[in-house]
């Protein structure tokens, strides 16, 4: 299928049908339930699973095949919003001209970045990156915010108003929000069925048809002679250059192609909120997306997929889970004893679920350096071996069959 071999076609399937049902796979609980906290098929949450999927896989395409490690990925991430957030406000609230705008931008923006910092590998490559979306996010917090040509609008953010050009935007035929030829990002149709509420996002559904696009492209990019030479880099880069190849125009592409990943990330971010600001090009995000490819699975088609799920997963999700849940979970237990658990507990979720995610970084590095994948890998293998086991037991045990 689409030039894909068996193996790679049935991932891609898999991922298309999880992302299809996501509405129904990440509401396993009914809306009055306890544990309905736990759900995650909202629209705004839904979106920034595909969305930062998007980003992740683009990381790796960089990190993954070649090993250069980009700390400064977020830089692309805010060109891209900016980008499209200017489009809404010159054209009107289309997001297709936004999107293509911040793919375009974030690729020339990349190149640049790019073709100064491939002189160097390792950490010094690392760090120029690094510097590099630090002056970005420097200059979209107070140098481009400058009255005479405020192209950032500073700690405010880049947002549309009213009287803004918008030169194809007729309000009378199309809604005044951020829509796809007048069908718009915010349009959500809900579904009851039972005790369980289910939505249908418009925003979400685009997302989630451009990140498997990407995704599609990513397998492309890995099986392909392009996909081999970078993988050559990563493996032995000094030898690769002894044979007289000269591996600084694929690590160079890798690095733009990355950037525009980015770009048209951060392009959607804005697609489904139109607001851009200078926080998206913070060294946070780029830690961020280094943790998802990592924890995922660097090197590995889904890996950076589930990577991003899981982060986001915890930072929306266990992240809201404060004393009041703890008390009502423990309510069983004697006072003493409900206080002391919940006193144990306390550091590790709400605001401290940055210590958990870390912990459970620590653990994944150190136990499963693949990440999630090899985990799954290991898991499949434990139970095929166990199959294997008792299949081989049967057979002594009646040898006529």
């Amino acid at each position: 299928m689409f030039g894909l071999n068996k193996k790679d076609t049935s991932v891609l399937i898999i991922v298309a049908v999880m992302v299809m049902l996501a509405p129904f796979l990440l509401n396993p609980f009914p809306s009055a339930s306890g544990l309905a906290q736990f759900n995650a098929g909202y629209p705004d949450l839904m979106q920034k699973f595909v969305i930062f999927g998007i980003f992740a896989i683009g990381f790796n395409i960089l990190f993954g095949l070649t090993g250069y490690l980009s700390f400064g990925h977020a830089a692309f991430l805010g060109v891209g919003s900016y980008s499209c957030v200017w489009m809404f406000k010159l054209l009107g609230y289309n997001v297709l001209p936004g999107i293509l705008l911040s793919i375009a931008v974030s690729g020339v923006f990349a190149l640049l970045i790019g073709y100064v910092s491939l002189r160097r590998s390792g950490i010094y490559f690392s760090i120029l990156t690094l510097a590099f979306a630090q002056m970005s996010y420097a200059l979209a917090y107070s140098v481009l915010s400058n009255p005479k040509f405020n192209l950032t609008n500073g700690e405010t953010g880049l947002q549309v108003y009213a009287d803004d050009p918008q030169w194809f935007h007729n309000p009378d035929r199309l809604p005044d929000l951020p829509h796809l030829f007048g069908l718009s990002m915010r349009a959500t149709y809900k579904l009851d069925l039972g005790a369980w509420e289910f939505q249908f996002n418009a925003g979400y559904y685009l997302c989630a048809v451009i990140m498997l696009a990407c995704f599609y492209l990513a397998i492309r990019i890995f099986r392909s002679p392009f996909g081999m030479m970078l993988r050559a880099v990563k493996s032995n880069q000094q030898r690769m250059n002894y044979t007289g190849l000269n591996s600084r125009p694929y690590t160079l592409a890798a690095f733009v192609i990355s950037g525009m990943y980015a770009g048209l990330a951060g392009g959607l971010l804005s697609a489904v909120d139109p607001l851009a600001g200078a926080e998206r090009m913070q060294w946070t995000a780029s830690g961020e997306v280094v943790l998802m490819t990592i924890l995922g699975g660097a090197g590995t088609l889904i890996g950076p997929v589930l990577g991003a799920g899981f982060i986001k997963y915890f930072e929306n999700i266990f992240s809201k889970i404060n004393d009041y849940v703890l008390h009502s979970w423990f309510s069983f237990l004697p006072d003493g004893m409900e206080d002391a658990v919940v006193f144990l507990i306390h550091p590790f979720i709400g605001k401290g679920w940055h210590l958990t995610l870390g912990i459970l970084f620590m653990l994944v590095v150190i136990f499963l350096p693949g990440g999630l994948v090899e985990g799954g890998q290991r898991l499949v293998n434990w139970i095929r071996g166990r199959k294997a086991k008792s299949s081989t037991a049967a057979h002594e045990t009646n040898p006529a069959e």
